[in-house]
């Protein structure tokens, strides 16, 4: 397939390295596919150890003069390259939608959301504050100041190529770090082209790198083992998060992990069960339910769940899976056949425990990449349904009869990302909200994120926050200056 864009020059194959567009020393390339139809899109240069090593120390070399910048200078760069994502938001939407999958509308929305990170941080890098601590000694005065963090590597996931990107490399920028970025094998052609438009924007060579390559491990091997990198900010899975932070700890790296979800929509008897209804078909099937903040487990109170699935049942039917440039199309497929056939294999798993299948339960004829929008009742949590991440659009449907058991049922998993509550009742909006182990929670309302909120989980969720003024604290140490003699 020829890719055609209004800005062809954002098309990129190569390696974004040190300010410029290199091969692989090896020559080696990886394919990019379209998941939609198996379109060939693109072949591109995959890069090893080797090449992110060079990366690596022209970030440490750029840095010096970029930290030294005011904080106004860098905020003005990036609002140049938000100004220039934004111009460019139909190309990178049409980039996203071919090699991920997901609908153009949704794309389209994505690439806006990626650049309110841009937007934000080029605010707030002019507010990164100090302290003057009154010490206990007449004399002395203390002052705290924050200075940024080093090199950091970032390497990100294929369910939202264009945002998860901005969210890391913004706040980084802003602080006066240096970043070395390994984007997912699956969609390499969106950070590909966000590094273009941050060139044009005129960053200098070396402060952002992009290192694609079919070799995960020894690219990242690299970025968490070697020195010079001084934090590693990753978004994935659980088991590979956990495998990074054992890495890192050789050489006590500061890590940001954003890692698996298992996300509860917890509906009460009393709430609104058509916007309960609405929130649920959200938040589980966005990007066919490839989100990490997506709804897992629905569980809704005994005395409305019939009439909820009914519902719900006759909403899902009238989604139109499809190619995601097709305008009629509500959602596109999951990004592999590997993919569907995993979703598939917990679908399975779950019926062979006695699940019903109210609609849907299996791979479309549309395509190897196509899941059917699938409702799942009569489930229980020994299936893997409930206790792990699906990661597709299949919605079990679990019943619950009093507040502690919803509360007890949606604490039961290692994860604790994000969590819904649907109630009129504000004494049980509190007590749920407080009660539950997760680090975000949205009440009646699905749509949590945003570029002022702190995105992030507790207990196998991860660590630390991005997005909003918190974000920026992840890039920065806390330095103490002891000033002495001062009677003299």
């Amino acid at each position: 397939m020829t890719i055609q864009l209004n800005d062809m020059g954002l098309l990129k194959t190569q390696a974004f390295i040190n300010g410029e567009w290199v091969d692989g020393d090896n020559g080696e390339t990886f394919a990019v596919t379209n998941p939609a139809n198996g379109e060939h899109l693109a072949d591109i240069a995959s890069v090893g150890a080797a090449e992110t090593r060079r990366a690596i120390e022209a970030a440490e070399v750029a840095m010096q003069d970029w930290k030294a910048r005011p904080a106004a200078e860098r905020a003005k760069f990036l609002r140049r390259w938000f100004d220039l994502v934004m111009a460019n938001q139909d190309d990178l939407a049409k980039l996203m939608t071919l090699e991920q999958g997901k609908v153009l509308a949704e794309s389209v929305g994505e690439v806006a959301y990626g650049a309110s990170f841009i937007e934000w941080f080029s605010e707030e890098a002019r507010r990164v504050y100090g302290d003057v601590l009154a010490l206990p000694q007449t004399d002395r005065r203390g002052v705290v100041i924050k200075q940024p963090v080093g090199v950091v590597a970032a390497i990100t996931p294929w369910n939202f190529p264009n945002a998860m990107i901005t969210r890391k490399v913004a706040p980084a920028l802003a602080v006066g770090c240096s970043i070395v970025l390994k984007p997912a094998t699956e969609t390499p052609l969106s950070a590909l082209a966000l590094a273009e438009l941050a060139q044009r924007a005129g960053l200098p060579a070396g402060l952002f790198s992009v290192v694609p390559g079919k070799n995960a491990r020894e690219i990242g091997g690299e970025l968490s083992s070697n020195p010079t990198v001084k934090k590693l900010t990753f978004t994935g899975s659980t088991p590979v998060g956990k495998t990074l932070m054992k890495q890192c700890a050789e050489t006590v790296k500061r890590t940001s992990m954003e890692l698996g979800g298992n996300a509860p929509v917890i509906v009460f008897d009393d709430a609104d069960i058509d916007k309960a209804i609405t929130g649920a078909l959200i938040s589980k099937f966005r990007n066919s339910g490839q989100t990490c903040i997506c709804a897992n487990r629905i569980l809704v109170q005994e005395g409305i769940y019939d009439a909820f699935i009914e519902k719900f049942t006759a909403a899902v039917n009238e989604f139109k899976i499809g190619n995601g440039l097709d305008a009629d199309s509500t959602h596109g497929p999951v990004v592999t056949a590997k993919a569907a056939k995993d979703i598939d294999a917990m679908v399975k798993d779950a019926v062979a425990q006695g699940a019903n299948v109210v609609t849907g339960g299996q791979i479309d004829a549309q395509g190897e990449c196509f899941y059917q929008p699938t409702i799942l009742t009569n489930v229980h949590d020994q299936m893997r349904v409930f206790r792990e991440e699906i990661f597709g659009p299949v919605a079990p449907v679990f019943k619950f009869s009093t507040e502690a058991e919803a509360i007890a049922m949606a604490n039961d998993t290692e994860f604790g990302l994000a969590s819904y509550i649907y109630t009129r009742d504000i004494g049980r909006v509190w007590r749920v909200s407080e009660g539950i182990e997760y680090g975000m929670v949205g009440v009646n309302e699905v749509a949590i994120s945003a570029d002022v909120i702190p995105f992030g989980g507790v207990k196998e969720s991860g660590q630390g926050r991005e997005g909003s003024k918190y974000g920026l604290d992840d890039y920065l140490e806390v330095k103490y200056i002891c000033m002495g003699d001062l009677n003299s």
